[in-house]
């Protein structure tokens, strides 16, 4: 797997920010973490709990966004932690603007979800929702984190202004496993804006994704347009991807894909959002 604590971090600089996030986490009474399984989520959920102990909860999502896969992960590593976790199911497919899919989907998404979050914390005596959104997410284009606002959500990460790289740092420091996992993302985001979204199409994302897996591609994405999968993988990966390519084409093409593609620009997360130009428009 490739290295990817890659740009320059001060390990003083990293751990003043961590005493700020666990100061920032002590002024509340109770939370409850947005749980996701990834590098970022996963962290914060680590420092809350070391923190606030049995005032700290995760709350996981389950639903037709997230592959089996990354589910069956991220409910794996809260057992081995032992950290407290109630799953609720929610389906992003019951939100018309979602399925639609426009530029801003993910505000309606995530508008919904933290809703959702937000009654479990009142049911839960009044934990304060927080969730793992970090200083580099700000370069790209979120518009989840209007929603997020909207809420009142509290973002402790981005409050310190811990980037992703220095989060990997502190939890490769803590012995956490995802300190060196892949970026996650929506399978709604392998579907171009204005394409319909559909249980059938997200489950197919998935599963050529897991081909792409199984063949020992940890970083990869399998973008829809219509009858073409375009496949997005690091370019270091190109080499063994033409030496086996058919054990590829073969099988995706079995799940309905009349054209598989290789991106020769390489894997490039959020390929399929608007530029800042158009944002601004």
């Amino acid at each position: 797997m490739v290295n990817r604590v890659q740009e320059e971090v001060s390990e003083e600089e990293v751990s003043e920010k961590e005493a700020q996030l666990i100061k920032r986490i002590k002024s509340f009474n109770k939370v409850l973490v947005a749980f996701s399984g990834g590098v970022d989520s996963t962290y914060l959920l680590a420092v809350a709990h070391q923190t606030l102990g049995k005032n700290c909860k995760a709350v996981f999502a389950r639903g037709p966004m997230m592959s089996s896969q990354e589910e069956r992960e991220a409910l794996a590593l809260v057992e081995h932690y032992d950290f407290p976790l109630e799953v609720i199911n929610f389906d992003a497919l019951a939100i018309d603007k979602f399925r639609e899919n426009p530029p801003n989907r993910c505000y309606f998404c995530k508008k919904k979800l933290f809703e959702s979050f937000l009654d479990l914390s009142q049911r839960s005596e009044h934990f304060t929702v927080i969730e793992g959104t970090n200083a580099s997410d700000t370069q790209d284009y979120r518009p989840g984190r209007i929603a997020l606002q909207e809420l009142g959500i509290i973002s402790p990460l981005l409050e310190v202004g811990l980037t992703k790289a220095e989060i990997r740092v502190l939890s490769r420091r803590r012995g956490l496993p995802t300190w060196n996992k892949p970026s996650m993302a929506c399978l709604a985001s392998r579907v171009p804006y204005g394409d319909s979204i559909t249980a059938e199409l997200l489950q197919c994302i998935a599963q050529a994704e897991a081909i792409l897996h199984q063949r020992g591609y940890s970083e990869c994405r399998v973008r829809v347009h219509g009858e073409i999968a375009r496949i997005e993988i690091p370019q270091v990966d190109f080499s063994k991807f033409f030496q086996q390519y058919l054990e590829i084409i073969v099988p995706l093409q079995a799940l309905g894909f009349r054209f598989v593609t290789l991106d020769l620009m390489g894997l490039c997360s959020g390929s399929l959002n608007p530029s800042q130009q158009e944002v601004l428009v």
